[in-house]
């Protein structure tokens, strides 16, 4: 083949793609990406779910791939086998990461499955009788509350609404959320 002459990814055999692995060629690993990658990512997205998290898994396999590939050994399966496997392992590992665990706790609501769900038609939150517990807070607890939960209010809105630092309002939240926390047991 010419050097001018680009190289397919269906022209190379998976014999001379992994020798030139071997070799260290990077030229091969362009060529390994071209004819593996829409698979793998196929792989890691269908365990991970996201988008983002599937092409960063991709991109942390390719390179155990490369920097591990001296271990791959022919005699015990195909290359396709064995970098499904480095790549699956990784997404695995990924999706038991704590960092992966908040992520997913910690979704905007826009996707969360309680959007698309809808309430039963016989719930009704003043039902709970939250707001009627309000009226054991202290005085500026249940102002805090009230315009927080019922108003709809942020917490800097409160603070500006009250004339009060934001720092005020949210130990005064948080104080105010234990007593309800001892109320409700």
């Amino acid at each position: 083949m010419s050097p001018t002459t680009p190289e397919s990814p269906t022209s190379v055999t998976e014999e001379l793609l992994v020798q030139r692995l071997r070799d260290r060629d990077e030229s091969a690993m362009t060529l390994f990406y071209d004819k593996y990658s829409a698979a793998l990512y196929g792989v890691i997205l269908r365990i991970v779910k996201k988008e983002e998290i599937a092409e960063d898994v991709l991109q942390e396999s390719l390179v155990k791939i490369w920097n591990s590939f001296p271990s791959y050994d022919a005699s015990k399966g195909r290359l396709f086998t064995w970098v499904l496997n480095v790549s699956r392992n990784l997404a695995i590992d990924k999706i038991r990461s704590r960092q992966y665990r908040v992520g997913t706790r910690t979704q905007p609501i826009e996707e969360s499955a309680a959007l698309r769900q809808a309430a039963t038609p016989t719930f009704r939150p003043e039902h709970i009788g939250l707001q009627e517990m309000t009226g054991k807070l202290a005085p500026e607890q249940k102002q805090i509350i009230d315009l927080l939960y019922f108003g709809g209010f942020t917490q800097s809105e409160v603070a500006e609404e009250l004339n009060l630092p934001l720092g005020t309002v949210k130990t005064r939240a948080r104080a105010a959320i234990k007593v309800l926390a001892k109320l409700i047991r």
